[in-house]
């Protein structure tokens, strides 16, 4: 069972997908750093950024970290290396 719905685990990416959002509009920090890093690993650096800056904003320190990678290899962002610590 899924830890924070407590609902069965999702059977396919959709459902997945679907659950997922769920959390990202519920402001879930975690679910935003993890549709970022998904859309990172497509290639999507602009949408990458854009969640990771929302979770970013709610404190969560990965979100941070992720942010500091894109401003590092300048992803989705002109490279910056004072915003990359």
């Amino acid at each position: 069972k899924c830890p924070f719905c407590r609902k069965a685990l999702p059977k396919t990416y959709e459902e997945c997908d679907k659950q997922r959002m769920k959390r990202i509009e519920a402001n879930d920090p975690v679910a935003m750093t993890q549709w970022g890093r998904d859309q990172y690993d497509k290639g999507d650096y602009s949408v990458a950024f854009e969640y990771y800056t929302r979770a970013a904003e709610l404190r969560y320190v990965e979100a941070h970290h992720q942010l500091s990678v894109l401003y590092h290899h300048g992803r989705g962002v002109e490279k910056d290396e004072k915003k990359e610590l």
